[in-house]
C-alpha cells in the first residue's frame, strides 16, 4: 500500500499492487463515496441527499470517454495519486486534462510548486490572487476551489466578503489583474512602478513576479475552464442538485454510482451534421497542408510580404466573433473579488488606438523572459518552460481517423494566431497560412476561449473539427491556454524589464 501525505495532514491509502491497481472509475467512486457520507452523516434531521449534476467531470465531454482514458496506464495512475496526496482532491480539470499525461504531469508540478513550495508570496496570498484572477473572468469553478484552500491556509475570512477588505496592497494589483487579463498590450511601465513604489503597501520585484505568474496561471486555467465545459465540483455550487431518498426513479446509492436520471440524456447538438460532411472538412484541412507544405518547399515570401499578411491577419482577428455574443453579467459571488466589472476584452485597434506591434526578436519568452522569471523567483522559469514546451510540441501523429501525420504545421498556427490577436509577431512566419488552415468557427471558438471565456458554448465546442476525438479537441486547449499564458508573460515581463532598465 502507498501512504500519501494530504495537505490537509491527512494521510490516505491507495493501494498499488497488480491485483489491486485502481483506475479512475474506482478512484471517482471512492472519492464520491466519501462525499456521500459527508451529507448523509445528518440525514436523519431532515437534510436532503445531494446527487452529482450532469454527466461528470465535463458538459461537453462524455462522461464514459474520460473514464475510459488509459484505465490501465501506470502513469496516468501515479498522476492521479499525486494529484491527490498534493491537494487531498481530484478535481475535474485534472481529470479532464488527463487525456494528455505528459503535460498533466507538468501542470500539476508547476501548479504545485506555485501554490505550495517555498516562494515570496505567503500561502494565502497566492490563493487571494488566485480568486482574483479566476473572478476576473466570472470563473465560479476555480474562485470556489480556491476560497476553500484560502481558507485552510490559515487566510482572514473576511477578504472573502470583496477585495475592498483584502489588504491594500492586495487591492492594488486590481489594476494590473485586471489589463493583464483583458488587454495585456496595454502593460507599461509606469503599472509596474506605481506597485514597486507604493511605500508601506510596495512589493518587491520577486513578489511582483511571482503574483504575475500566478495571475496568468488562472487567468489561463479559466480559459480551459470554460473551454472544455468543465462541470462544478460535486460539493460546490452548481454541482449537484438536491432529491428526497423517497422518489421513485432516485437511490441515494446514486451518488456513489455515477447514476443520473433519464432525464439527463446527452444531446447531440451535431446531430444535423452528416458523417459525411465531417470527413470531407478533415480531408480538406489534410490537402490544404500539404499543399502549403509544397508552396513552402517551392518559395519563400519575402520580408515586406510577411509583414504585410501578419497586419491582414491581425485586423480581420478583429471581425472574428459569435453570433450570439452576449455580455454575461458576473454574479455577486464573483463580482466582489474584482473592481471595475464593466471593463473587459477590446480588440487593440478598435476605435482610433493604435498598438505597436510586439515583435518576437526584440522580447521574447527564451531569451528575455524565461531568464527574468528564473533569476526572481528560482525553478519557476525552467518549470513554465517546459511546460510551454510539452504544449506546443505534444503530438500523437493522428488527426481524427488518420494516423502519422505531421501536426506541426497546425499547431503552430493555432499557437501563432493567439499570439497575432494579441498584437504578437514572429518574423520568420506566413500568416498567410492561418486563414488556409483555420476555418471561422474554428477561429470563432479559439478567440473565445482566449479573450472571453465567460462566452463559450456548447453549440461553440461542438462546431469545430466536427469529426475530431474529444482528446484533440482538449489537446487544442492546452495550446490555447499556453499560447494566451506566454502572451500575457510576455506584455508584464517586458514592462518589468523596461523599469528595471
Amino acid at each position: 500500500m502507498l501512504k500519501l501525505r494530504h495537505t490537509r495532514g491527512q494521510t490516505s491509502e491507495l493501494s498499488t499492487s497488480s491485483n489491486e491497481g485502481y483506475n479512475v472509475k474506482a478512484l471517482l467512486s471512492s472519492y464520491k463515496i466519501i462525499l456521500f457520507k459527508y451529507y448523509f452523516m445528518n440525514s436523519e434531521l431532515g437534510i436532503r441527499i445531494p446527487r452529482p449534476l450532469g454527466q461528470g467531470p465535463s458538459r461537453f465531454i462524455p462522461e464514459k470517454e474520460i473514464l475510459q482514458v488509459g484505465s490501465e496506464d501506470a502513469q496516468m495512475h501515479a498522476l492521479f495519486a499525486d494529484s491527490f496526496a498534493a491537494l487531498g482532491r481530484l478535481d475535474n480539470i485534472t481529470l479532464v486534462m488527463v487525456f494528455h499525461p505528459q503535460y498533466l504531469e507538468s501542470f500539476l508540478k508547476t501548479q504545485h510548486y506555485l501554490l505550495q513550495m517555498d516562494g515570496p508570496l505567503p500561502l494565502h496570498y497566492r490563493h487571494y490572487i488566485g480568486i482574483m484572477a479566476a473572478a476576473r473572468h466570472q470563473c465560479s469553478y476555480l474562485v470556489n476551489l480556491h476560497v476553500n484552500d484560502f481558507l485552510h491556509v490559515g487566510g482572514d475570512p473576511k477578504w472573502l466578503n470583496g477585495l475592498e477588505n483584502a489588504p491594500q496592497k492586495l487591492q492594488n494589483l486590481g489594476e494590473l489583474n485586471k489589463v493583464l487579463a483583458h488587454r495585456p498590450w496595454l502593460i507599461t511601465k509606469e503599472h509596474i512602478e506605481g506597485l514597486l513604489k507604493a511605500e508601506e503597501h510596495s512589493w518587491s520585484l520577486a513578489e511582483l513576479v511571482h503574483a504575475v505568474v500566478l495571475l496568468t496561471h488562472y487567468h489561463s486555467l479559466a480559459s480551459f475552464t470554460f473551454g472544455c465545459g468543465i462541470s462544478p465540483e460535486i460539493h460546490c455550487d452548481g454541482g449537484h442538485t438536491f432529491r428526497p431518498p423517497s422518489v421513485s426513479n432516485y437511490c441515494i446509492c446514486d451518488i456513489t454510482n455515477g447514476n443520473h436520471s433519464v432525464d439527463e440524456m446527452p444531446v447531440n447538438s451535431a446531430e444535423n451534421v452528416s458523417v459525411s460532411d465531417s470527413f470531407f472538412e478533415v480531408e480538406a484541412l489534410m490537402e490544404k497542408m500539404r499543399q502549403l507544405q509544397e508552396c513552402r518547399d517551392e518559395e519563400e515570401a519575402s520580408q515586406e510580404e510577411m509583414a504585410s499578411r501578419f497586419e491582414i491577419e491581425k485586423r480581420e482577428s478583429m471581425f472574428v466573433f459569435s453570433s450570439d455574443d452576449e455580455e454575461v453579467t458576473p454574479a455577486r459571488a464573483v463580482s466582489r473579488h474584482f473592481e471595475d466589472t464593466s471593463y473587459g476584452y477590446k480588440d487593440f485597434s478598435r476605435h482610433g488606438m493604435h498598438v505597436p506591434t510586439f515583435r518576437v526578436q526584440d522580447y521574447c519568452w527564451e531569451d528575455h523572459g524565461y531568464s527574468l522569471v528564473n533569476r526572481l523567483y528560482p525553478d519557476v522559469g525552467q518549470l513554465i518552460d517546459e511546460k510551454f514546451h510539452i504544449a506546443y510540441n505534444l503530438t500523437y501523429n493522428t488527426m481524427a481517423m488518420h494516423k502519422d501525420v505531421d501536426t506541426s504545421m497546425l499547431r503552430r498556427a493555432i499557437w501563432n494566431y493567439i499570439h497575432c490577436m494579441f498584437g504578437i509577431r514572429y518574423d520568420d512566419y506566413d500568416y498567410g497560412e492561418i486563414n488556409q488552415l483555420l476555418d471561422r468557427s474554428f477561429k470563432v471558438y479559439i478567440k473565445t476561449v482566449v479573450c472571453t471565456p465567460e462566452k463559450v458554448t456548447k453549440r461553440m465546442y461542438d462546431s469545430f473539427w466536427r469529426q475530431f476525438k474529444h482528446s484533440e479537441k482538449v489537446h487544442v486547449n492546452l495550446l490555447l491556454i499556453e499560447a494566451r499564458m506566454q502572451a500575457e508573460l510576455l506584455y508584464a515581463l517586458r514592462a518589468i524589464t523596461r523599469y528595471m532598465t
